[in-house]
C-alpha cells in the first residue's frame, strides 16, 4: 500500500513568493504541492496545473473555503498580500484578520506543520516612530496569534527582494547616457539591507523547514528563521552591479516613492535594520541543507536585462 502523499497547501499562489515556492516544491518531488487561489482559471493557476501542482480555490475571507482547500494537507505555506484590492478596502488590518483566519482554519483541520511568511514589527522595534508600515505589522500581528494558537510552526522572514530591481524600476538607465541609478527612497548610503533572491533561496529556505520539522533535534518547530540571502549596503551593491554589469552605477537615495507606506518602510530600514542582530546567512538554515545565493552570483544571472 503506497503512502499518502505529502500535501503542502502554498497561499498566494499565484504571487511571487508563492508561486516560485511551488516551482521549488515541484523541482524538489518530496512534497506534493497544492495552489491555493481564489480564482482556479487564471492563467497563472492554470499554468501551475499544467506543471503538476494540485489547484483549489478558497478566499482568505471564507474560513469554510479555507478548511475545503486544506483537506488532506500536512503543511501549509502562509503568505498574505496587504497591496490586494480586496484587502485593501477592508482596511490597515485587513492583513492580520486574515493571516488569523488561515490559522483557524490550519487548527481546524489539524495542519501538521505551517510556515509563516513574515516581517518586523515596525512600531514596536522603532518604539511608535515608524507607525504606518501596515504591510510589516500586519504580518507580525500574525506571529503572535500563531504562537499562541498550538499549531506547529516555524515563521520565516524574508528581507528586501533582489527581484525589485526590475519589477519596482529600482535600477534604471539614466537618460542620454551609458549609467545606471540605483535609486531607493529615504536610505542611507552605509546603512545595510538584507537581500533575498527570492528565485533561488525562498523555497529552499522553506523545504529546508519542511523536511525538517519532524526531527527534534533540528530544533526547526516554533522558531524564527531568516531567508536572507545577504546583507550590503546599497553603495556596495551598486559597485557589485557596475563591476558585473561593465557600466557606472551609482546609488540614489530619493525623497519620496510617492507613497508614504513605502517611505516610512524604507526610512525604518535605513535608521534600524531589519535584523541587526541576526548572523546573515543563517547558519541554523544552512546546517540544514540550504545553500545560499550571492549578490555577485544574482546579477551574473540577470545582467542580460540591463545589456
Amino acid at each position: 500500500m503506497s503512502a499518502s502523499p505529502r500535501i503542502v497547501a502554498v497561499f498566494g499562489a499565484t504571487g511571487t513568493q508563492g508561486m516560485l515556492m511551488l516551482f521549488a516544491l515541484l523541482a524538489d518531488g518530496t512534497f506534493v504541492p497544492r495552489a491555493i487561489t481564489r480564482n482556479c482559471s487564471s492563467e497563472k493557476a492554470l499554468k501551475l496545473k499544467s506543471l503538476g501542482a494540485e489547484v483549489a480555490q478558497a478566499d482568505l475571507w471564507d474560513i469554510d473555503s479555507l478548511k475545503q482547500a486544506l483537506s488532506g494537507v500536512e503543511a501549509v505555506y502562509g503568505v498574505t498580500d496587504y497591496y490586494d484590492p480586496k484587502n485593501v478596502a477592508q482596511g490597515h488590518n485587513s492583513e492580520m484578520l486574515l493571516g488569523k483566519n488561515l490559522i483557524d482554519a490550519a487548527k481546524a483541520t489539524d495542519v501538521k506543520y505551517f510556515i509563516w511568511s513574515s516581517l518586523p514589527h515596525c512600531t514596536r522595534v522603532s518604539n511608535g516612530k515608524y507607525a504606518n508600515v501596515y504591510h510589516f505589522d500586519n504580518k507580525a500581528n500574525v506571529d503572535d496569534y500563531l504562537r499562541e494558537s498550538g499549531v506547529p510552526h516555524s515563521i520565516l522572514y524574508t528581507g528586501w527582494f533582489s527581484e525589485n530591481l526590475w519589477k519596482y524600476n529600482i535600477l534604471a538607465p539614466v537618460p542620454d547616457s551609458d549609467r545606471l541609478e540605483l535609486t531607493v527612497a529615504r536610505y542611507d548610503a552605509q546603512s545595510p539591507q538584507y537581500f533575498t533572491w527570492v528565485e533561488r533561496d525562498l523555497g529552499q529556505c522553506a523545504l529546508a523547514l519542511l523536511k525538517h520539522y519532524k526531527d527534534p533535534e533540528s530544533e526547526v518547530l516554533s522558531r524564527t528563521f531568516y531567508a536572507v540571502s545577504a546583507k550590503l549596503n546599497y553603495t556596495q551593491f551598486a559597485s557589485i552591479l557596475q563591476q558585473a554589469l561593465g557600466k557606472p552605477v551609482s546609488f540614489v537615495s530619493s525623497q519620496t516613492t510617492g507613497m508614504q507606506e513605502m517611505d516610512d518602510m524604507y526610512a525604518f530600514q535605513s535608521e534600524f535594520g531589519l535584523y541587526p542582530d541576526t548572523a546573515i546567512p543563517d547558519p541554523r538554515l544552512i546546517n540544514l541543507g540550504v545553500k545560499f545565493h550571492t549578490m555577485e552570483g544574482f546579477i551574473q544571472e540577470i545582467k542580460g536585462r540591463y545589456a
